[in-house]
């Protein structure tokens, strides 16, 4: 196999990954229930918590990429025909739509112009029309590069006795987030982007509300159960076994009942990274991706190009342009990644080809990152023909870090 090429990532997922993240990774492999590795999950468990800024006992992570979190999350709370709530306004909605759909829950949505985001007011008025068991929303639209607004929406739900379930896979570790706070009960979160760990698991917490759902549809493997274990449940079982969180509860509890093998190379990661957001801080790390925000905005205004959100529900760790008239955007990302190693991604649905998505998120969030990437992109707009002011990007964010 030829060496694998040094990028500089640039987009809103998979992002470049800590060094001591990487370096933890490659530690030698310890048995899944080895005391050593025991004590590593309960303090990942404890520093997931104050990721999430919760006091829910229960914060472990799914093995899988994000969307495993969402499946386990949803699978282990829906029953086929409960009334789901979704908000759509972008492609991650839809993919909410979709789980529920297949768990037959029965889905009522609104949606609104890709770019914009739903007032509270909107959303709390609508739920209350359905009365669903369960409102299900995104945070932070990557596809869009937008930020829904939750605090009252969280405190309503409460008010009304509907389960409060977050994809905060885009916003975690990046943007303040209050699971406690929001009255979220159950959220679901990723590795692979402001956290700075590689793809492969998705952190989540959820509260006693959401816990009682699980437990009621309980039931223990037949080979693995013992006789005080539920092997019928008081509702209808979880349909995943994968998924199914009550079992999860109980391989991440002192009881340690085996379910499958943990991937404890992603722990490693996890735990490191995890270590190493709490080092910065959150309120600090939140700060940082402002900071260089500022700086990729300033540098993309300059090479007078457009944002395409730039409304106070943007998105502060994903930044969407607007491609000009005539100017191919594939072929642009693909002029950048092979000339300058730098990757900036496209979106989907109605959006493809219409705009470019940066990400500046965890560990890519650097200064050097952010400027080798205005350059990378003035210079393959100006080699492509486009109409923009030369040499003024990176002049502009250069101002800007030294002000």
């Amino acid at each position: 196999m030829s060496q694998i090429a040094k990028r500089t990532i640039m987009t809103p997922g998979p992002v470049e990954a800590e060094p001591r993240v990487l370096r933890a990774m490659s530690a030698p492999i310890l048995g899944q229930f080895d005391p050593a590795f025991t004590e590593m999950m309960n303090e990942t468990m404890a520093m997931l918590r104050k990721l999430f800024q919760t006091n829910n006992h229960w914060a472990y992570p799914i093995d899988g990429t994000s969307r495993s979190g969402l499946e386990a999350v949803l699978t282990s709370l829906i029953e086929p025909g409960d009334r789901v709530f979704v908000p759509i306004y972008g492609r991650f909605g839809h993919l909410l739509v979709e789980i529920c759909e297949r768990l037959e829950a029965e889905v009522h949505t609104i949606e609104c112009e890709w770019g914009t985001v739903f007032s509270e007011d909107k959303v709390i008025a609508e739920f209350k029309k359905v009365q669903p068991k369960i409102l299900a929303c995104v945070h932070g639209e990557t596809s869009t590069g937008c930020l829904m607004p939750l605090e009252r929406i969280g405190r309503a739900c409460r008010d009304e006795d509907v389960l409060f379930v977050v994809d905060a896979v885009a916003t975690i570790g990046g943007v303040e987030f209050k699971v406690d706070d929001w009255f979220v009960d159950a959220a679901i979160g990723g590795t692979q982007k402001c956290l700075s760990v590689p793809s492969g698991m998705a952190p989540i917490t959820y509260n006693s509300r959401a816990e009682a759902v699980i437990n009621r549809r309980k039931k223990v493997e037949r080979g693995i159960a013992t006789e005080q274990d539920q092997t019928q449940p008081e509702s209808t079982i979880i349909r995943s076994n994968y998924f199914d969180l009550s079992q999860l509860q109980d391989y991440w509890s002192p009881r340690r009942l085996n379910h499958h093998t943990e991937a404890t190379s992603m722990i490693y990661g996890l735990h490191e990274g995890l270590r190493v957001l709490l080092e910065e801080g959150l309120q600090s790390r939140f700060e940082r991706h402002i900071y260089h925000e500022k700086a990729l905005i300033a540098g993309i205004k300059a090479m007078g190009l457009e944002l395409y959100v730039e409304h106070e529900q943007k998105l502060p760790v994903v930044t969407c342009v607007t491609v000009p008239n005539e100017i191919d955007a594939d072929a642009v990302r693909s002029f950048m990644l092979t000339h300058f190693g730098v990757e900036i991604a496209s979106s989907f649905g109605p959006l493809h080809g219409k705009i470019w998505r940066i990400g500046s998120m965890g560990y890519s969030c650097r200064k050097e990152n952010i400027l080798f990437a205005l350059s990378a992109l003035e210079a393959t707009l100006l080699f492509q023909g486009a109409a923009i002011e030369s040499g003024k990007g990176v002049q502009a964010a250069l101002r800007y870090y030294e002000a």
